[in-house]
């Protein structure tokens, strides 16, 4: 027994030893490495500069928390069964409503976007940070001429949240079933100088070229039917245009986007926050 409990001593040495040592021998070999090998970067790695998060930054992760959130069950029957049948009030003013002017909305863009690409090519190689959009169940993309269907990754979230909420808005109020018109998304600096030709309102600062800001129209819609049904009954646009104002509202109130209401071209023009 006191053998054993001898070399157990030693063995415990023997182990303490080869540990000290294979220490010493890391530290020499990092010593010899920073002394004649490491480059002047590994040497004096560059500091690193942290920016202290300010108001987009501030509302840019309220908004990714908020859209990012379980959406609520859609309650269409109340406790007795029957339908429910929720009031349209639509805005009171739509210009007042939306007055978020392309200034206001183009710094939120410069941040949170993507550079601006001079054409269509040069989008074409830059769409790692960008989501394509396409006609889905939500809403419809009109054939583009101005502009190419890519937005920021938020962006797009943000437009299918408009457009299942603008679905279950019209569920609730007893109308049926419609889709929203896009109508712009994002613009190369050669679709803003073409723009520019026919349509003096255009800017050369566009929200649109940083993959931020989408168009909806208010005046057209895709009704959704079955095509070997009945006819759907119809429903006039500026009750679905009503319908589109209050979602959108609701969305800029809580901080998720700006909107302007653009009267000439006929659409809200968009852009997440």
């Amino acid at each position: 027994m006191e053998y054993l409990n001898k070399q157990k001593r030693i063995g415990k040495r023997y182990f303490l030893y080869g540990f000290v040592a294979m220490v010493m021998v890391l530290s020499i070999s990092k010593w010899v490495y920073n002394k004649y090998f490491a480059t002047v970067e590994e040497k004096n790695p560059p500091a690193i500069t942290v920016r202290e998060l300010d108001s987009i930054d501030v509302q840019r992760i309220r908004m990714d928390s908020m859209l990012s959130l379980p959406r609520k069950a859609l309650k269409l029957t109340d406790a007795h069964g029957k339908p429910v049948k929720n009031r349209i009030y639509s805005v009171p003013d739509f210009g007042k409503t939306f007055p978020d002017l392309n200034d206001l909305q183009l710094t939120t863009a410069e941040r949170l976007g993507v550079p601006p690409v001079p054409n269509r090519a040069a989008a074409n190689h830059n769409k790692k940070h960008l989501v394509y959009i396409a006609d889905n169940p939500f809403y419809h993309v009109q054939p583009l001429y101005q502009s190419i269907p890519y937005l920021i990754p938020s962006a797009a979230h943000l437009l299918e949240y408009v457009a299942r909420n603008f679905i279950d808005s019209l569920a609730s109020k007893g109308l049926p079933f419609h889709k929203i018109i896009i109508t712009s998304v994002l613009r190369t600096e050669e679709d803003v100088a073409k723009l520019r030709n026919f349509n003096q309102n255009a800017s050369s600062q566009s929200c649109h070229r940083y993959g931020t800001t989408f168009d909806i129209s208010y005046n057209r819609y895709v009704t959704v039917e079955d095509p070997d049904g009945p006819s759907r009954r119809k429903v006039r646009n500026d009750s679905l245009k009503w319908v589109l104002s209050e979602v959108l509202r609701d969305l800029r109130e809580q901080g998720a986007c700006y909107v302007k209401y653009e009267v000439h071209q006929g659409c809200y023009h968009v852009t997440v926050r």
